[in-house]
């Protein structure tokens, strides 16, 4: 029996958009990274880029379980000695609540060339509009 590895023009993809409003941060994005990847599609292969493409809309509306907002914090670091910077979870989703939920999907994706790929299909919305009506989005129900 030989392994079937799909080509490239057996990989369609489609498009999805999910609403964050009054979701877990964490049980979304792992929604979110299982679809990008293609996991749900029956020709999922782990070194090929088989997902579909997701728009995320109302990130300003997630939340974090337990008391992870008042704690949870996020690194950046400019180059120079001491530049750290931690910026809290509450002040993250005031100012770039975009920002959030893709930094909480890149960390679910694989760290090479293919999980930066993946991560180009993904587009986060802060409010309910977006400006790919064109693609014919379907609702992907978590």
């Amino acid at each position: 029996m030989k392994t079937y590895t799909p080509k490239a023009q057996d990989i369609s993809r489609e498009w999805w958009v999910v609403d964050a409003a009054e979701k877990p941060l964490g049980r979304l994005a792992t929604e979110i990274a299982t679809v990008l990847r293609g996991k749900h599609k029956p020709i999922f292969t782990p070194h090929l880029d088989t997902g579909d493409n997701v728009v995320v809309i109302n990130a300003d509306k997630v939340w974090l379980t337990g008391r992870k907002a008042d704690q949870k914090t996020y690194f950046r670091h400019s180059g120079y000695m001491g530049g750290e910077k931690h910026i809290p979870f509450s002040r993250m989703i005031k100012s770039h609540p975009e920002r959030v939920v893709e930094l909480a999907v890149k960390g679910m994706l694989p760290k090479n060339n293919l999980g930066r790929a993946m991560r180009k299909k993904l587009r986060v919305y802060a409010g309910a509009e977006h400006p790919h009506d064109g693609q014919h989005p379907k609702p992907l129900n978590l």
